[in-house]
């Protein structure tokens, strides 16, 4: 029992992994932060997300993450255009 009780907090922390994602932008709504890709996956921006100045509906883009939390995403760090 102690144990379970000595790893309880290993378990219970996740760490933040970095990963990432492709996808056409469906939407990019610059006053509610938030792009939706054609998958329908919607991602929020926070004020300090890197992202492509001249984004728009249509173009193909990479977006760099932190995974974790309840979501499966902690942050996104930047989201920007790839060819394709």
């Amino acid at each position: 029992m102690r144990a379970l009780l000595l790893a309880l907090p290993l378990l219970l922390s996740t760490p933040a992994i970095a990963d990432e994602t492709t996808g056409r932008i469906l939407a990019f709504d610059r006053v509610a932060n938030v792009i939706v890709l054609d998958d329908k996956t919607i991602w929020p921006l926070a004020d300090t997300t890197e992202t492509s100045p001249d984004l728009v509906a249509g173009d193909m883009v990479r977006i760099d993450y932190v995974g974790g939390g309840d979501t499966g995403v902690a942050s996104i760090t930047s989201i920007l255009r790839v060819e394709g």
